[in-house]
């Protein structure tokens, strides 16, 4: 009975070959970075080039700019007609916070802790907004808002916008109360807290930071939303979104860029504040 030698492997070629291992992983970890930060710095650069735009010296669009000036900002701040669709924006922003985050806070509470007949079709429902595109849901007020009256008012873009807005809160709140433990307010309960007193008490508490990510999403959704406005918009009342592509039609000035540089200082603020509320929440 005959027997091969075993194959035997060199230390040096298994250290050789171990050592090309990690060599390729960080190049392949390298490139994939590289990919990463060019497909972000692509996306991006638009929304980084108004702000030279914006500072541009020239009554024209442009870009390089040839000299640097603050003059449009204040040309902005000093236009009564951009004043004015600003005020409107921000009162119907703050109003469409505080009611789309109760409406959408008792909507998360429903949904998740209550036994509800066809909840996933509840849930789907919920999210409707977000799902149908904002052009169809524009025309669709359109033509509901019209004959009543309510296009170019107060209360029409506060319908249409808390309607936007609810389903942000829903997501933030729901996620929220999934990971809160049942059992803290079922302590309450047993020791003789009523069902308000101890969501007031117990869950809200645990919760707020979520809720308070919810309430600026919504306060985005409203603020930065354009297409809808576009359409329930009329001379009476307009928001800045539809401000802005009236002077892109008529009046190209870089007080557009000014004003998109400013919405763009003010998102990444509050973007800001809700990975600090979030990241406070989980600690």
């Amino acid at each position: 009975m005959s027997t091969e030698p075993a194959a035997t492997t060199s230390p040096t070629t298994s250290r050789v070959k171990g050592s090309h291992r990690p060599y390729g992983k960080a190049v392949l970890q390298l490139l994939g970075g590289l990919l990463i930060g060019a497909i972000l710095f692509f996306l991006v650069l638009p929304t980084l080039l108004v702000i030279p735009i914006s500072l541009n010296d020239s009554s024209h669009i442009e870009l390089p700019p040839k000299g640097l000036t603050l003059r449009w900002y204040s040309e902005f701040l000093s236009d009564p007609d951009w004043r004015a669709a600003t005020i409107f924006s921000l009162k119907i922003a703050l109003s469409t916070t505080v009611a789309s985050t109760a409406v959408g806070t008792m909507a998360a509470i429903g949904l998740v802790r209550g036994n509800l007949p066809g909840k996933a079709l509840l849930q789907a429902l919920s999210l409707g907004p977000m799902i149908v595109p904002h052009v169809v849901f524009g025309v669709a007020l359109y033509l509901i808002f019209s004959p009543l009256g309510l296009t170019g008012n107060f209360v029409g873009f506060l319908v249409a916008h808390t309607v936007l807005s609810v389903p942000y809160v829903i997501i933030t709140v729901s996620a929220a109360l999934e990971r809160f433990d049942p059992s803290l307010e079922l302590a309450a309960l047993s020791c003789g807290a009523n069902r308000t007193r101890a969501f007031f008490n117990v869950v809200l508490p645990n919760i707020a930071p979520s809720v308070a990510a919810a309430a600026v999403f919504a306060f985005l959704a409203s603020f930065d939303e354009a297409t809808v406005a576009f359409f329930i918009s009329d001379t009476g009342g307009k928001t800045i979104s539809r401000k802005m592509f009236e002077d892109i039609d008529f009046n190209l000035t870089p007080v557009i860029a000014s004003v998109s540089t400013l919405l763009v200082a003010t998102s990444l603020v509050l973007m800001g504040s809700i990975h600090l509320l979030v990241g406070r929440g989980e600690d």
